[in-house]
């Protein structure tokens, strides 16, 4: 699978902003969606979790939907299906995300129309944490 073709700066603007919904949060610590919100939490991001079957996770409580969200997003995190990302989709455009990022294996040619017609940046096939790790942590 190809990548979204944005450049370091691009992706460290996004990684500049700080209010992340994670959309598929994982309560169990052995797995991706569980690792990558935990580092991102401990790198000074405010962590969203959307999980409809949680009650904590990282010591907060889970969202049951993107739409339920109180406040800002800047970023739509999705540990999801690719299949599952259109209702994700229009759920970030009614919150009015800046930035639709899809982790590594996840993509959906149509939903990242539709975000990128609604004006949000769409990053897919790259994980936060490697990049954050890669633009920040790997070049000291």
């Amino acid at each position: 699978m190809e990548r979204d073709g944005y450049s370091d700066d691009e992706i460290r603007k996004v990684l500049s902003l700080k209010n992340i919904a994670v959309v598929g949060i994982s309560r169990d610590p052995s797995k991706d969606a569980h690792i990558v919100p935990r580092y991102l939490m401990e790198n000074g991001y405010n962590i969203i979790p959307v999980n409809p079957f949680a009650d904590e996770i990282l010591g907060k409580r889970p969202y049951k939907s993107l739409r339920d969200v109180q406040g800002v997003v800047d970023v739509v995190d999705v540990f999801r299906p690719s299949d599952q990302v259109p209702p994700i989709v229009r759920e970030a455009i009614e919150k009015k995300a800046k930035v639709l990022w899809l982790q590594l294996g996840i993509y959906n040619k149509e939903a990242i129309e539709e975000a990128r017609r609604h004006g949000m940046m769409v990053v897919y096939n790259r994980c936060m944490m490697q990049e954050h790790k890669r633009l920040y942590v790997w070049k000291r």
